[in-house]
């Protein structure tokens, strides 16, 4: 392991000629599928070309029993031996390999486009995507999107139906792709914040602080406790914030209006909370790479704590109503399933993952920040469908308010922003986080005058469209947004 693998903590950096080349594609790659199937977990596979032409792959792999994450690299040519036969975890990331530098994967079972492809080695036009169809007696196809009737972003969902039943989802995505990656590693530093935090609108302290974390690891910068203490307190609004409105949202879905009014309102007080100390609802200005960018002086700490025990206080007894009333129960109940072995196969991350029985949080498995000094629980469910979906939210609830009270009772003292010097040369940054959706991975790297040659950027979404695909499978057509609104993932975090 120690020849083709470095490890690193979370939030750390190591020179580039410390990471462990190696020249046999196919034996990294046996290497690779061996690692998954031992259990650890496909978090990142990438490409960056060299200088020769070739594909360099940066392969990042989470053993979350220890705490560490191992990276390795390969180069390739035109091809390389695809992993996805052995480690579905890995479809996404080859498809996103193919799409962005022609290297094919050989042996990959559906090399479509994941977004709308735009390179020269293309021969897709934007949108003329091939799609998988069933035959047989009665079997229909019905299209939904990219177009919705609601104010959402564009997604198409094609379903393979039998009447009500649906036999097979396939999701096509990509139509918020803005080049993301490209404008990061092209930006002037100054600018890089403002385009860190338009990845997903909903998760804008998730990204920002995954993106501080390894930008701090390249520069050598310190954070100071008080720093570290806000950016979880805001860390933990957007998750109470989200999960409550996904909560009131489920409820809609199913006709039950007391949770949909309740939670949709309550969802503002975090929001203002966060407006309060940054300026704006959804936390955009506040994360900076050195700590944040506004404090939290002792009136607003009272305030806050005013509102978080009263807005608690109200949403128990809406929650309380939500989980114990038997129609709603009936409702959810076994709707939307998806296992422990499809779970574990294809990668899933976050409350999705949870739901499924997989013991797994950042917070938790890769700590850092306030948490390697405030740990929270992790609540698993074993069902896998929409009610234990929004159970892991009512509990994940729970445990972000005590979070806050506790955090906003016990601010550290200090500066909350240290100066960030200059990121090492040569050298590759990396960085997870575990937002509202699920892990979420930022990796910098750098060339020899100590510039962003490579921005690579991992929503927890890019793991649990595919997860949203196999929920749906002999499901009723008619439940779909009920199911969707269960994960309720990201078009643009996807998209980039």
């Amino acid at each position: 392991m120690k020849d083709r693998f470095s490890s690193l903590r979370n939030g750390q950096a190591a020179p580039l000629d410390k990471i462990p080349k190696t020249t046999d594609v196919a034996l990294f790659m046996d290497s690779v599928a061996a690692k998954v199937q031992q259990g650890w977990r496909l978090s990142n596979l990438f490409g960056r070309r060299t200088a020769s032409g070739n594909v360099t792959l940066t392969v990042i792999l989470s053993d979350d029993k220890e705490g560490r994450l191992w990276i390795g690299t390969t180069e390739v040519g035109s091809n390389f031996p695809s992993l996805t036969p052995r480690c579905p975890q890995a479809h996404l990331f080859e498809r996103e390999i193919f799409e962005q530098f022609g290297c094919e994967p050989k042996g990959h079972p559906w090399l479509k486009p994941v977004r709308f492809p735009s390179s020269p080695h293309s021969k897709t036009i934007p949108g003329d995507t091939p799609f998988f169809q069933m035959e047989g007696e009665e079997v229909h196809e019905v299209a939904v999107g990219p177009v919705h009737a609601g104010i959402i972003e564009p997604g198409h969902f094609r379903f393979q139906c039998h009447g009500e039943r649906v036999f097979h989802l396939e999701i096509q995505l990509g139509y918020q792709h803005r080049g993301i990656e490209t404008m990061l590693e092209k930006a002037a530093p100054a600018r890089l914040p403002f385009i860190i935090e338009s990845i997903a609108g909903d998760t804008v302290i998730g990204h920002s602080l995954a993106s501080a974390m390894a930008l701090e690891s390249l520069s050598g910068a310190h954070v100071s406790p008080r720093a570290e203490a806000l950016r979880g307190v805001a860390l933990e609004l957007e998750r109470l914030a989200n999960h409550v409105g996904d909560i009131g949202a489920m409820g809609a879905d199913i006709g039950f209006v007391p949770t949909s009014a309740y939670c949709g309102r309550l969802r503002g007080n975090f929001l203002n909370m966060l407006m309060e100390l940054s300026g704006n609802r959804h936390g955009r200005g506040l994360v900076r790479p050195g700590g944040v960018a506004f404090d939290l002086p002792p009136s607003m700490a009272e305030s806050f704590l005013v509102q978080i025990k009263n807005t608690k206080k109200e949403l128990d007894e809406v929650l309380d109503l939500f989980f114990e009333t038997p129609s709603v129960f009936e409702r959810l109940d076994g709707v939307g399933s998806v296992s422990m072995k499809t779970c574990k196969e294809l990668g899933l991350v976050g409350p999705a993952a949870r739901a499924c029985g997989q013991d797994q949080d950042v917070r938790k498995d890769h700590p850092f920040g306030i948490y390697r000094f405030h740990h929270i629980p992790t609540m698993t469910a074993e069902e896998g469908d929409v009610y234990a979906r929004a159970t892991v939210r009512r509990f994940e609830i729970a445990h972000s308010f005590e979070f806050l009270i506790d955090q906003i009772q016990s601010l550290p003292a200090g500066a909350v922003r240290s100066v960030c010097g200059p990121l090492a040369k040569e050298s590759l940054g990396v960085s997870l986080v575990e937002g509202w959706r699920g892990e979420i991975m930022h990796v910098v790297i750098t060339d020899k005058e100590g510039h962003i040659a490579r921005y690579k950027v991992k929503d927890p979404s890019f793991h649990n469209w595919t997860g949203l695909a196999m929920a749906l499978r002999i499901q009723q057509i008619s439940d779909f947004p009920l199911i969707n609104k269960s994960f309720n993932l990201s078009y643009a975090g996807h998209d980039l």
